[in-house]
């Protein structure tokens, strides 16, 4: 089977920040990665294997994934059928509104110990709201009541069983992601990192791996990759972008790039970008 790999991203047309990927691949393997947005995906055909959670788990054709932000994840196809899935990516601020009007105060305790289910109402609605985004004559009352239907399946579905399997804050540790999120664009020292957690070097890399599935310099370069996606979107272009994030050059960008979206950042700013 040759390889071959297809990622089309389709952006809402309104105010939301929705975003819904599309994607085909037999062989590509994303790299370990998180988003700040929640990942909300079907699997329509062949196996999606990924290790998420201190877990491998595997994702089947009608089978939901979905991961919250911060989610450390890869993936990669699981057979040799070509795997075939949707993907869409909700900002928490595009559904507290929500999450407010149906009682849910903290967002965390929508979290799930496991990233895939059999969830055939969420799926509906999923693949409802992907059908909006690939509408470009979609309207932003359709986009609310489709994101509010979302917001209640997921509050169904896992705001009463997982209360007990919120993560347990650790300041030191939280501290450090701040100072990682609030630095992208500089080059952080790991002895720094430690100060500020209040933890020896080696406890620290340990314990911060344990907390958010990836090493301070994945973490950070995941934030960079972030900032950048952000400014692909508004306009700015990849050379600019690499420059100002402080990649070496444009094929240093490309490099960092590509493992987390599958396309160079001038292909992902083609599809981002509105026609």
């Amino acid at each position: 089977m040759p390889d071959s790999h297809q990622f089309q991203y389709v952006r809402s047309h309104e105010d939301m920040s929705l975003v819904l990927l599309n994607a085909s691949m037999t062989s590509f393997s994303y790299g370990t990665h998180s988003h700040e947005e929640y990942s909300l995906g079907v699997t329509l055909c062949g196996q999606q294997n990924f290790y998420a959670q201190g877990q491998f788990q595997k994702s089947h054709p009608g089978n939901v994934m979905m991961f919250s932000p911060d989610d450390a994840h890869d993936g990669s196809p699981g057979d040799q059928q070509t795997l075939t899935y949707k993907m869409l990516y909700v900002h928490p601020n595009d559904l507290a509104p929500a999450f407010a009007a149906l009682g849910i105060q903290n967002i965390d305790s929508l979290r799930s110990k496991t990233n895939v289910f059999d969830q055939p109402r969420l799926r509906q609605q999923i693949l409802r709201l992907a059908t909006l985004i690939e509408d470009g004559s979609t309207r932003s009352d359709e986009y609310t009541s489709g994101l509010f239907n979302l917001a209640e399946e997921l509050v169904v579905s896992f705001g009463e069983q997982n209360t007990a399997n919120i993560l347990q804050s650790h300041t030191g540790l939280e501290r450090a992601k701040s100072y990682l999120q609030d630095h992208y664009a500089d080059e952080v020292n790991l002895d720094t990192l430690a100060s500020i957690a209040c933890l020896s070097k080696f406890h620290f890399l340990r314990q911060f791996k344990q907390y958010t599935g990836m090493t301070p310099h994945q973490y950070w370069l995941n934030g960079r990759i972030a900032r950048a996606r952000q400014a692909l979107a508004r306009g700015i272009r990849a050379t600019d972008v690499a420059h100002q994030l402080g990649f070496n050059d444009i094929s240093h960008f490309n490099r960092r790039f590509k493992p987390i979206f599958g396309i160079t950042p001038h292909q992902y700013q083609r599809l981002i970008q509105p026609q």
